[in-house]
């Protein structure tokens, strides 16, 4: 048996077709995937995310501390607002993806993912050195995430002050964090409060329409928003700059030394061999992950994610390709050759559920 989120008896309840992910018993679907996408991409989805790792960070240094460890910039972030980025070895590599919410000038959050706990929760710790930081991981707490166009509509009772945020600020409630992130392509909020309080106020949220949903949505929904999934798309053998995170680095101050520096400057300079691009099928078919893809005159690459998309109908992937690829390229599906064209992720954007790029 797995570890279990504070709201297993919920998806128990309700009756979710229950997986293990990383090391949790965690919820695939409450009966049809496809029917969950659609919900998050038309109304309303409810998500639990509470295996994701809460990390506070707090110290008179904490904002030298992340300025050194992470690759983008915290000295962008004021209180209340959050960034996205990467935590790299000295090579470049990437150890984890996450994000980073500013409370005060001595206090941050971190939630980092949960396949990639003991490896991040050392390197946080081996990384202090000299700094004055105390790390303190929040296994008191429970995570959701609620999205999609109707999620605002919804919660206007519940949360009035939430309604105003700017994507990628936060709120604190007294014990209840709101943030205005996620992980769909929607508009929407993750919320982290006490453990103790989540099962209600689950409960609560399905009462107000907004319907639970796994897994198995949550990934089809970000590889169509064309967001890159950790150990997947991206992991400590590539660096941002052949992930299609490199807008997620911060080259400028020249003078801020963040681990992995030197390595993403010497790719820089010696010219990146490898893309991370979205593909969409011209024909019949689904992708895969690990698929070879065949660059003609170019060379090859490999499918990182795979799937079919609901949304546009189409097989779509995130693929590592040749650098010099340009708008198509050959997918081998089952033993045959199959074309496909070549995009910038994402495949869908927010405001029209429709192909981007093609």
């Amino acid at each position: 048996m797995g570890k279990k989120t504070p709201l297993y008896d919920n998806h128990l309840a309700a009756n979710a077709k229950i997986v293990d992910f990383a090391g949790w018993d965690m919820p695939l679907h409450y009966g049809s995937q496809l029917k969950e996408h659609n919900q998050v991409r038309q109304d309303a989805g409810l998500f639990d995310v509470s295996h994701m790792t809460v990390v506070d960070l707090s110290g008179k240094d904490v904002t030298a501390y992340l300025k050194h460890l992470l690759a983008n910039n915290v000295a962008k972030l004021t209180p209340n607002k959050a960034l996205y980025t990467c935590m790299l070895n000295e090579q470049g590599g990437i150890i984890d993806d996450l994000i980073v919410y500013k409370i005060s000038d001595t206090d941050y959050r971190l939630i980092v993912n949960s396949g990639t706990h003991d490896k991040d929760l050392a390197w946080l710790k081996k990384q202090i050195q000299s700094f004055t930081v105390t790390i303190t991981e929040r296994t008191d707490v429970a995570m959701l995430a609620i999205q999609g166009p109707k999620v605002k509509e919804k919660i206007k009772t519940l949360f009035p002050e939430a309604l105003e945020l700017k994507p990628f600020h936060f709120i604190k409630l007294d014990d209840t964090f709101i943030a205005r992130t996620g992980y769909t392509g929607e508009d929407g909020f993750e919320i982290i409060l006490p453990k103790t309080k989540a099962p209600a106020f689950w409960d609560q949220l399905v009462s107000l329409g907004i319907a639970p949903c796994g897994l198995g949505a949550r990934d089809t929904l970000r590889l169509e928003a064309g967001l890159n999934l950790y150990g997947t798309d991206m992991d400590e053998k590539v660096t941002p700059l052949e992930s299609n995170l490199t807008w997620t680095v911060a080259f400028e101050p020249k003078e801020r030394d963040f681990i992995g520096r030197s390595a993403l400057e010497k790719q820089q300079q010696a010219g990146v061999k490898q893309k991370l691009v979205g593909l969409v099928l011209e024909g019949q078919g689904v992708l895969r992950n690990h698929q070879r893809v065949i660059v003609e005159n170019i060379g090859e690459g490999e499918i990182t994610s795979g799937s079919f998309s609901p949304t546009l109908n189409k097989g779509i992937a995130l693929a590592r390709v040749p650098a010099e690829t340009l708008d198509k390229c050959l997918v081998e599906v089952r033993g045959q050759r199959l074309t496909a064209t070549v995009i910038k992720p994402p495949f869908i954007r927010q405001d029209k559920k429709s192909l981007v790029g093609v």
